[in-house]
């Protein structure tokens, strides 16, 4: 049966709203990210981001406090937590939900008891004891996939069909997660473009997001947003892929897209508009 909405924590998204996915913004509160690190790694420049991610159209505010581009190490426990609180105090009634990029229960324990309403894992919940931490809480869910992990993830990704490979874990942890008895409409999936794919692999992925969304029969969050994946297509450095990640987003959405993250929102929003009048 579709699901006609998606529910994440405080807020409830209906999914026929039209052709326009929802725009996650990014809020990095880290100094290593590969595109934004260090650009709101205090406490008023990640207050003042948000403030005009919201006043530009955001719908859902993603916050992370550990760098997961490729070849980055693990962040200890207690430094991404001294990263995040704040920023969840201060904004947890700004009026939009607030998503936490965690892949550990700890953080997603603490996050959610501050006032988060969703939870974006990398590994997909997968860290022992994260089901236990989400399942008795209201919060949306997107579930990733990855092959490998963060520190060598892109050294040699192979996949004998990665649409098939991509949607077979995605489902498998879908049912993990509907089996520990977490509702269907709390869920989303993401095909984790970058994570372990090559650039082959991620325009794979991209030409199937319908499909894949379609079998799964969940909304798909689509995260291309300045990654090398934009480069590789363009030609651009990180400093000059706004127009291609724009356009990654606008793919995203006809091919099916719930949900896209992105670093740009303003630009996103408005051509997304755009795109939506002429669609409608």
């Amino acid at each position: 049966m579709k699901q006609h909405y998606f529910h994440c924590g405080r807020y409830r998204f209906p999914l026929d709203r039209g052709p326009r996915p929802l725009v996650m913004g990014i809020l990095n509160i880290t100094p290593d990210s590969f595109s934004d690190g260090g650009s709101f790694h205090s406490l008023d420049l990640a207050l003042s981001h948000a403030e005009q991610m919201i006043a530009d159209g955001v719908d859902i505010i993603d916050i992370g406090g550990e760098s997961t581009r490729p070849g980055s190490p693990p962040l200890a426990l207690e430094e991404e937590l001294r990263r995040l609180m704040p920023v969840v105090y201060a904004l947890r009634d700004c009026g939009k939900p607030l998503s936490i990029d965690t892949y550990k229960p700890a953080v997603m324990r603490e996050t959610l008891a501050a006032g988060a309403d969703m939870i974006n894992d990398i590994f997909g919940f997968r860290s022992d004891g994260a089901i236990d931490v989400v399942r008795d809480s209201d919060c949306g869910l997107c579930i990733m996939h990855m092959q490998g992990v963060p520190q060598t993830m892109q050294e040699e990704p192979q996949y004998a069909d990665v649409v098939q490979e991509v949607s077979d874990f995605l489902r498998q942890r879908v049912d993990v997660l509907l089996e520990a008895g977490i509702e269907r409409p709390r869920l989303s999936i993401d095909p984790g473009f970058g994570f372990g794919k090559n650039s082959e692999h991620n325009r794979t992925l991209l030409k199937n997001i319908g499909h894949i969304a379609r079998t799964l029969d969940l909304p798909l969050l689509a995260g291309m947003s300045r990654k090398r994946m934009i480069g590789d297509l363009t030609g651009r450095g990180i400093e000059n892929r706004l127009a291609g990640s724009v356009g990654a987003a606008l793919v995203a959405a006809a091919q099916g897209a719930a949900i896209v993250r992105v670093h740009d929102v303003a630009a996103t929003v408005d051509a997304l508009r755009v795109w939506q009048a002429g669609m409608s």
